[in-house]
């Protein structure tokens, strides 16, 4: 199977939503994770997401039926960064 990748930007003061800013399969897909890693851009696999997010056109917002699920992503991210308490904390 292809490896898929999708990354997301989101800036709580300007975007309404978090944006797909790059996405690709195969090669295109370990550029994208190896510049994040390169710039310690936290990486969260989820292949069910990844195969919705890529359908989304680049710098659009995604839609509102994948909010749940990204912010999600985000609060574990956020959390696993410290930048938001543990949970039970």
């Amino acid at each position: 199977m292809e490896k898929k990748a999708v990354a997301l930007s989101y800036n709580q003061e300007t975007d309404n939503a978090p944006k797909v800013v790059a996405k690709g399969q195969g090669e295109i897909a370990k550029k994208i994770i190896e510049l994040a890693k390169k710039h310690n851009i936290p990486i969260v696999e989820d292949p069910l997401l990844v195969d919705s997010l890529i359908k989304i056109d680049l710098y659009r917002e995604i839609p509102p039926e994948l909010y749940e699920a990204v912010a999600k992503i985000i609060a574990y991210i956020l959390r696993q960064t410290g930048k938001l308490p543990q949970k039970g904390s």
